[in-house]
């Protein structure tokens, strides 16, 4: 403390300024004290100290230490920007010049510089302010310290602020292709590749890392990284037993070759091959990760690289980490095997490595980059086929189709592998599938059984379901006490019937009948020429004979045969009422008749008296609308008490069509007991009638 303000002699005013000094460090001793004011006073040091004298290199360092160690709080960060912090952090990223000629090292020699680079690329981690650090003049600084071994000096104080410096670097140009493009223009790159042959393993490190980052989507920077000759190096490094060095010298290269072909050339001329293979066994997840990515991207450049990283080991280590528990690591290896199963030469290879069953279970995840690689690889090995069988046998058609996909792309990708294991379901491959459907165990036959209703060919649908009991399996299943299995047969037994052409026989209303002799509607209950009369509800009736006759067998045998009926004019109806004999008659004397749904049911019983089968099947058609969820069984009683196949038919499609409904109800399983004898009969039918003769009706 001065005795007199008024005191200005050189003695006291020294003793002030050494007082004031004395109570900043007090007030700076402690880091985590956040206030403004402690923030401003480090600044305001670092703003008016700047000389080579011991003391004020010891509080300028002082309060860098302080600064540092705030900023490494994000919320602070801003609060130390605003506060001028930069442009003073940078003045001191280069040591003051001596006026005096100082024999051995100056008082905390490269420690400042150190610091201030440390400091600046804290700040620099927020985007914000990457640009103000370059504007303020890092870059030209931060360079001339990446050099600073030059002179020969290789002491922990160097290695240390050449590793800051080169942090720095990397935060400055995270993401920032600017700032990417300044550090290669104030000729940050060669001495950032001269560095990854330091002797300092932690130097090393911090070189790969900024040229990780300036690598990355930079054409020019890639360019003179390579042109600097660093790929020699880069891949020593990736033998390297320390694993943080070859985690970033695989990322470096990565980033080197992606989008970009002549380095990838030049990068696999150089050898990286192997030693990027054997990192996928390494120890460190990031460097397996990077390596699989890096596989990846070697695998797109060309056959014969697809089938050298497979040859020189890489599928094992890769299916391996599709079993990883980290998701980066099994996104990553089915990235690569992705790549590697478009060759033909591969896919056998990866299935026979056990590559299938864990590509599918991928599909469930929620990830929908994993999802895509997964379904992208399986679309490969579905290529081959030696592969098909596996896929079905463990399931993986089911897999496919019951998949909750994310994005389009895999949906797409699904829905091809889907089509490409189709076309291959003949041949030998129908043979081995068939072969397992008999001889396998029961799990193994269902999932086959399953997948060849949805993959096969209608030609070979009664050779696969009929005679090779296809059928009998999906039929077991439908009895199953398995919720799943009954859905999943109801679903393969529907895509079975829409193969053979018969999803819904009454969708579409049944062809005319066969021509025969139609007198035409204005002869409909006409007496001109009439030689029969119907009384239908006490009401005449008038009707021609040869018309009748030529209509069923049961009015030939009433007109032809022994009954009472045949020479009697008058033929009384007692069980039909007017408006239905009516609409039979007109469909007797015209071939064809609309039939609505208030009348269909009492005029299928009148065509099913009469054996008129085209009407029969007019009003089944008719009667099929209007099966629902509540009547469906009532239905199936109405088809079986008028032999009314196409509606029979109907309700049995119905019931697997809409299982999920139907299951919610109690008596399902009885409904299902009752119609499973027509069911069966309906598919043998079906499945064994020829395409062609379908096609012909």
């Amino acid at each position: 403390m001065l005795s007199s303000p008024n005191d200005e002699s050189p003695a006291n005013v020294e003793a002030a300024l050494k007082s004031i000094v004395l109570s900043i460090i007090s007030m700076l001793s402690s880091p985590n004290d956040e206030s403004p004011a402690n923030v401003e006073a480090a600044v305001e040091i670092l703003d008016s100290t700047f000389s080579s004298n011991e003391s004020d290199r010891a509080l300028v360092k002082r309060s860098i230490h302080i600064l540092s160690e705030l900023a490494k709080n994000e919320d602070i960060v801003n609060l130390i920007v605003e506060s001028g912090a930069v442009p003073a952090l940078v003045h001191h990223l280069q040591a003051p010049q001596s006026k005096e000629v100082v024999a051995g090292p100056r008082p905390y020699e490269h420690e400042v510089e150190k610091g201030s680079a440390f400091t600046l690329g804290l700040l620099a981690i927020k985007p914000e302010h990457q640009q103000l650090v370059v504007d303020a003049g890092a870059l030209p600084h931060l360079v001339a310290l990446l050099k600073r071994h030059r002179d020969g000096q290789n002491s922990r104080a160097v290695n240390g602020v050449i590793r800051r410096a080169a942090d720095a670097i990397t935060n400055l140009a995270h993401e920032n292709s600017s700032i990417k493009t300044r550090v290669r223009v104030e000729g940050g790159i060669p001495p950032l590749v001269e560095l990854l042959e330091f002797i300092d393993a932690k130097v090393q490190r911090a070189a790969a890392g900024a040229l990780r980052t300036l690598a990355f989507k930079n054409d020019e920077n890639k360019t003179q990284i390579v042109d600097c000759n660093a790929l020699p190096t880069l891949i020593l490094m990736l033998r390297s037993e320390d694993a943080a060095i070859h985690y970033e010298a695989v990322g470096v290269i990565g980033n080197l070759v992606h989008s970009s072909p002549n380095i990838k050339k030049e990068v696999l001329l150089a050898g990286a091959l192997q030693p990027v293979i054997e990192l996928l066994s390494s120890s460190c997840p990031e460097s397996q990760r990077e390596a699989a990515l890096l596989l990846g991207q070697f695998a797109a450049a060309d056959t014969d690289c697809k089938v050298h990283i497979v040859q020189r080991g890489a599928v094992g280590p890769l299916i391996e980490m599709l079993q990883s528990p980290d998701a980066q690591l099994r996104e990553m290896s089915a990235f690569a095997l992705g790549r590697l199963a478009q060759d033909t030469h591969n896919q056998a290879g990866i299935a026979h490595g056990g590559g299938i069953p864990p590509l599918l279970k991928l599909l469930d995840s929620r990830n929908g980059s994993l999802q895509h690689n997964a379904a992208f690889a399986l679309y490969g090995l579905a290529d081959n086929e030696d592969n098909v069988a596996d896929l079905i046998r463990v399931g993986g058609v089911q897999k496919l189709q019951d998949g909750e996909f994310i994005v389009q792309p895999t949906r797409d990708c699904v829905a091809k592998t889907l089509k490409r294991l189709e076309e291959k379901i003949h041949g030998r491959v129908l043979s081995h599938l068939l072969y397992l459907m008999r001889i396998a165990e029961r799990s193994v036959q269902r999932r086959v059984a399953l997948a060849l209703a949805h993959l096969c060919s209608p030609d070979d649908q009664k050779t696969i379901f009929v005679d090779g009991n296809g059928l009998g399996i999906l039929l077991e299943l439908l009895e199953s006490t398995n919720l799943k299995h009954q859905r999943d047969s109801c679903v393969a037994l529907c895509k079975l019937a829409e193969k053979a052409s018969s999803l819904s026989p009454v969708d579409a209303g049944p062809p005319s009948p066969i021509s025969q002799v139609y007198l035409g509607e204005q002869y409909v209950n006409s007496p001109t020429l009439s030689d029969v009369t119907f009384l239908i509800e006490g009401k005449r009736f008038y009707a021609h004979r040869i018309c009748l006759l030529a209509s069923s067998d049961a009015f030939r045998a009433m007109f032809d045969g022994g009954y009472r009926e045949k020479d009697a004019k008058d033929i009384e109806i007692p069980n039909i009422r007017w408006d239905v004999f009516e609409l039979m008659m007109r469909y007797i004397y015209t071939g064809s008749v609309d039939v609505n749904l208030e009348i269909a049911q009492d005029l299928l019983r009148a065509a099913d008296q009469y054996l008129l089968e085209g009407l029969k099947r007019l009003c089944e058609y008719t009667i099929a609308q209007d099966i629902l969820v509540d009547n469906v069984s009532v239905m199936y009683d109405l088809s079986e008490a008028f032999n009314a196949v196409s509606l029979r038919n109907a309700c049995i499609l119905f019931v697997l069509e809409n299982f999920d409904k139907l299951n919610a109800k109690p008596g399902y399983g009885g409904l299902i007991q009752r119609i499973m004898p027509e069911m069966r009969n309906y598919f043998v039918r079906t499945l064994g009638r020829p395409v062609e003769a379908d096609m012909r009706q």
